[in-house]
This record gives C-alpha cells, structure tokens and sequence, in this order.
C-alpha cells in the first residue's frame, strides 16, 4: 500500500492498492477511486463497537474499500479545510488515543474502540473531551485534522493544557483528564471554553489550530433570524 497526501486547503489522501490489499472509513469518507475497486458495508468490529462509534459522532457502519487489481488507486477527503495526519501504528504499540471525528480512514489490521476518561464526572462536564477513541493494532491510520497540526514531544511529567477542541490525538503514554478554568471572573469573562484537557507526558501530542466547534458556533451567531 503506497499513499499520497493532496491539495492544500480541504485535502484527502489518495491510496495505491495492490490486489487484495483494503482500507477502511466511515460512512462518506471516500472521494473517488478508479475502477477495480470493490466496496463492502458492515458494522465493523459488532454491535458494541458500532454502538460505541456512534457515542464517538462516527458512522456505525463502516466502508472497506478492497483492490480488485493491482494499482488500484482510492481518496478519502476531509470534511473541512485543515491538513490529514498519517500514523503508523506499527511504531506505536501503546496505541494511539484519538479525539473523535479525528478518523478519516485506516488498513484492516487498525482496531478503533471507544475509551473514557478515568474521571467520569469531569469528562462528562467536558463534552467535546469525554469521549475518545483508542486505535490500536499495525498498519496506517490517517486522522483529519482542522486547520494546521502542530506536534509536541512530552517529557515524563510535562503538562500541556489545551481546549477540548483543539486536541487531535496523543499517545496512549500520555495521562489525560478534564478540567474547569479557574475563578468565576475568567468563566464569565475571559471568553474561552469552561474546560482544558490537561495532557501530562511521557508522549507525543497532536494538535489542531482550528477548534471547528467554536468557528460553526460563531458562523451561527451571525445568521439572520426570523421573527
């Protein structure tokens, strides 16, 4: 399997597939593909995963995407403008903790499942921060990202804060739980979100410039209303 990221504002990734060679995405991911490729529909993984997907804002059911020829070539597009993230999870045993909506599309050998955070009370105030996805197994796994990504290297015990919607992924080395903005002046008028996720190292931590939350919530604010 070779890949290609392409275009710049509102990318997608365009796979080489050999004969019998897959990729997998959720409903809607695929752009286009050339002819010798054969698609099926399932809930992958059973019931409780698809269930679990659907907690997550993905599709329950999944698209795979399998060459029929060699050469056979496919592109999944992202839905926004931002930047696609590749990841070989073959250098990641651990695994890889992924912020949901992040999945864009990934070989068979990618396992997704639903992961919460250890604190359920605070996860649950947290919205966007609650729940995660945990992609583990060997092969290629492609996240979209909105905007620009931007990575950092944690070192044991380093902290990063970041608002809910600006995280992307991280490794599964990487602690992780919400939290409130201190003080009752900077809730009500600093202007930024009620929680942080709070990120403590040992890990790599992928982030994106574009919190898509807060830019649709603001698009929204400014459309004229019926009376």
């Amino acid at each position: 399997m070779k890949y290609q990221i392409m275009g710049q504002t509102v990318p997608t990734v365009e796979v080489t597939l050999n004969k019998g060679e897959s990729m997998y995405t959720q409903k809607g991911g695929m752009a286009w593909q050339t002819d010798g490729i054969e698609m099926s529909t399932n809930a992958r993984g059973g019931v409780m995963k698809s269930l679990g997907r659907m907690f997550t804002g993905e599709s329950i059911f999944m698209s795979t995407y399998t060459a029929q020829r060699d050469d056979a070539k496919i592109a999944f597009a992202t839905t926004v403008p931002g930047d696609v993230k590749a990841v070989n999870l073959s250098e990641l045993p651990n695994g890889l903790t992924v912020q949901k909506g992040a999945f864009l599309c990934a070989e068979p050998g990618v396992e997704l499942s639903v992961t919460f955070s250890k604190r359920f009370s605070a996860g649950l105030l947290g919205g966007e921060g609650f729940i995660l996805q945990k992609a583990e197994g060997r092969g290629m796994l492609f996240l979209e990202v909105d905007g620009d990504q931007i990575e950092r290297d944690l070192g044991p015990g380093e902290v990063l804060k970041v608002d809910t919607g600006n995280v992307v992924a991280f490794e599964s080395t990487v602690s992780y739980e919400i939290e409130t903005v201190k003080g009752l002046g900077n809730i009500f008028l600093g202007g930024e979100g009620l929680f942080l996720t709070k990120l403590v190292g040992p890990g790599k931590v992928i982030i994106q410039t574009q919190n898509f939350g807060d830019f649709a919530g603001k698009i929204i604010s400014m459309m004229p209303r019926s009376n």
